[in-house]
């Protein structure tokens, strides 16, 4: 086919023409194929993109991100700045969406329907985790933290903080808001690999029983607790959030509600409270999408819910708000929005896991799963950068605790905290 004639090709140009938040060069590599200028004029800075098959175009309208990410681990397209070029996208969204609205009707044929996930019951959730965290204890350690090995946003005080040292800033500032002590034994639903407990008992002295539903995660922690020597503090359970028993004085669950799927989040927050003593404390660290969002990414099939985190949907702070007036009685008595920190905690990753390259393709990672793993975290990254994501830290107090909210709370929730956002 000529390219010009390419319907899916005239659509992804149109979208392209309308970009103001920098400017892209676009270089066609196939036969017919034209090198074009998109975006505003002058430009801060020129992101080059190759495309290399025409193919690309259909799949992009059709699917979106899935189609973006796809294409990109296929080498069909590239470029010289995938976190530069991602930023331009999140900021100009709005206008691909307009777009694709008006050409709902041309467009219906062709889109992917319903969702590949499976469900988050009991037995598809742990068929959803092991799709993401049983990858291999290996590869991750390549990109994390290399103390605490946490999967989750660190925090940057200054932003000239290496990856580990914000991580340790992190645990210990969430051991603080749960006023962590000797006597306290403390849940944590998603060991992780065992970062966060390890922390916590050796720090604080306290009891922790944390829980997984990942085998590999298990068996990592396990091993890590007994090298601390931790344990006759430490329990590490594979025991699914919803059938966890007995009353613990603290709570933790850092970046695991996503992985809950929004038909159990009531289920989550209601298990949650019964678990608590009636004096006790629960912190949670959540990715959240904007209250507006939420009923949009309920049902949204994107990259991350269906390559990355199959059966993941991300909160809002407002639905957390309803499920937890809804479901318990606990009150919100702080919350922080920590995103800005998240954009150098990504960046941090992303450039560990392409500095691993060679050490991945050792390991048996082949170069479509590193190129899939390289756009995951650049997107992440640029969602969070754009404010299309937010990471949130919510401190929530049962009754009976006899404690003072924190009075920046609020304050905190609209601004966020740490680093400048700018970043």
């Amino acid at each position: 086919m000529d390219p010009g004639a390419d319907p899916w090709r005239r659509i992804v140009h149109a979208v392209l023409r309308r970009v103001e938040a920098g400017a892209i060069e676009v270089d066609e590599r196939f036969p017919g194929g034209e090198a074009k200028l998109f975006g505003a004029a002058p430009a801060e800075r020129r992101i080059r993109v190759e495309v290399n098959d025409p193919a690309v175009y259909r799949r992009l309208v059709t699917s979106k991100s899935i189609g973006f990410g796809e294409t990109y681990a296929d080498r069909l397209w590239d470029t010289d700045d995938l976190p530069g070029l991602l930023r331009i996208a999140a900021r100009d969204i709005g206008r691909g969406d307009r777009i694709r609205k008006r050409l709902a009707p041309f467009l219906a044929p062709f889109q992917r329907l319903g969702s590949l996930s499976v469900l988050n019951t009991r037995r598809g959730a742990r068929t959803n985790i092991a799709a993401h965290y049983d990858l291999g204890n290996d590869m991750f350690e390549l990109f994390l933290d290399r103390e605490a090995m946490m999967y989750s946003s660190a925090y940057y005080e200054t932003g000239e903080e290496s990856l580990e040292r914000a991580q340790h800033i992190r645990l210990d500032r969430i051991c603080d808001g749960l006023e962590l002590g000797p006597s306290d034994h403390l849940l944590e639903i998603g060991t992780g690999w065992g970062g966060m407990a390890v922390h916590a008992a050796s720090s604080r002295g306290c009891r922790v029983t944390t829980t997984t539903i990942s085998r590999e995660q298990r068996a990592y922690a396990e091993a890590r607790v007994a090298a601390a020597g931790l344990e006759d503090l430490i329990t590490v359970l594979e025991v699914d959030y919803r059938d966890l028993e007995g009353t613990y004085d603290k709570l933790v669950s850092l970046e695991m509600i996503e992985a809950v799927g929004w038909e159990w989040f009531d289920t989550y927050f209601r298990r949650c409270s019964e678990l608590l003593a009636p004096d006790g404390l629960f912190f949670l660290q959540a990715i959240c999408v904007a209250d507006g969002a939420y009923e949009i990414e309920k049902r949204t099939r994107s990259f991350a819910n269906q390559v990355i985190f199959p059966g993941g949907c991300l909160p809002s702070v407002e639905s957390i708000q309803r499920s937890i007036a809804r479901e318990t009685d606990l009150r919100t008595i702080a919350l922080e929005d920590i995103s800005p920190s998240y954009v150098l905690t990504l960046r941090a990753w992303r450039e560990r896991f392409e500095e691993a390259s060679a050490r991945l393709e050792e390991l048996g990672y082949d170069d479509r799963f590193r190129r899939t793993w390289c756009f995951y975290l650049a997107v992440s990254e640029a969602g969070f950068a754009e404010a299309r994501i937010r990471d949130v830290q919510m401190l929530f107090a049962k009754p009976r605790w006899s404690g003072r909210p924190h009075a920046e709370a609020d304050v905190a929730a609209e601004r966020g905290t740490g680093v400048a956002a700018d970043t």
